[in-house]
């Protein structure tokens, strides 16, 4: 376009610059709902709760953490579960600063955090479906199933591979 049509050049940036922030004004509204009521949750103590209710999953993958660290680490599964994306990451980021142990390296609980803040199971994936439907989707919630499926087995799949890596890199992960 630049060589073919210089004059067009500038409105299409606008264009798309315009277009950009648009979408970041709607994904800013969509994780504004959500973090305020996550907000809601920990003021409530609501998450001392969803933490009872994934103690036994936390217990398997982590090992014994204490209640703080449970917390924590339920906070950010349940947002993940949520599809939430980026409102996962200040839980994952506490979760992380909690089960450090003073190492230089990276500990196999933090590591599994990390994993999990990037890939957890989501059985409503709202990110995917607010974009859907800002752009106009007939169905925006058949991705729900699909969704649902893949991230059961990759988490599953991370999951035994991290435990693999663990046994291989014992003295680093």
């Amino acid at each position: 376009m630049l060589f073919t049509n210089p004059s067009m050049l500038f409105s299409t940036m606008i264009d798309a610059s315009s277009s950009a922030l648009s979408l970041c004004v709607k994904l800013f509204s969509i994780y504004a709902v959500w973090l305020g009521l996550l907000e809601i949750v920990e003021t409530t103590h609501l998450d001392r709760y969803i933490a009872k209710i994934f103690r036994p999953l936390i217990r398997l993958i982590f090992g014994k953490v204490d209640d703080d660290t449970t917390s924590a680490i339920a906070t950010n599964m349940s947002t993940n579960i949520l599809g939430l994306g980026n409102a996962c990451t200040p839980s994952a980021i506490r979760s992380i600063s909690l089960l450090d142990n003073g190492s230089k390296y990276c500990n196999y609980a933090m590591s599994c955090m990390l994993f999990l803040n990037t890939n957890f199971v989501q059985f409503l994936p709202s990110t995917i479906i607010g974009l859907r439907l800002l752009h106009g989707s007939i169905s925006p919630y058949n991705v729900i199933l699909p969704t649902i499926i893949v991230t059961s087995i990759t988490t599953i799949v991370g999951l035994l591979l991290l435990k693999l890596c663990s046994k291989v890199w014992v003295d680093r992960l």
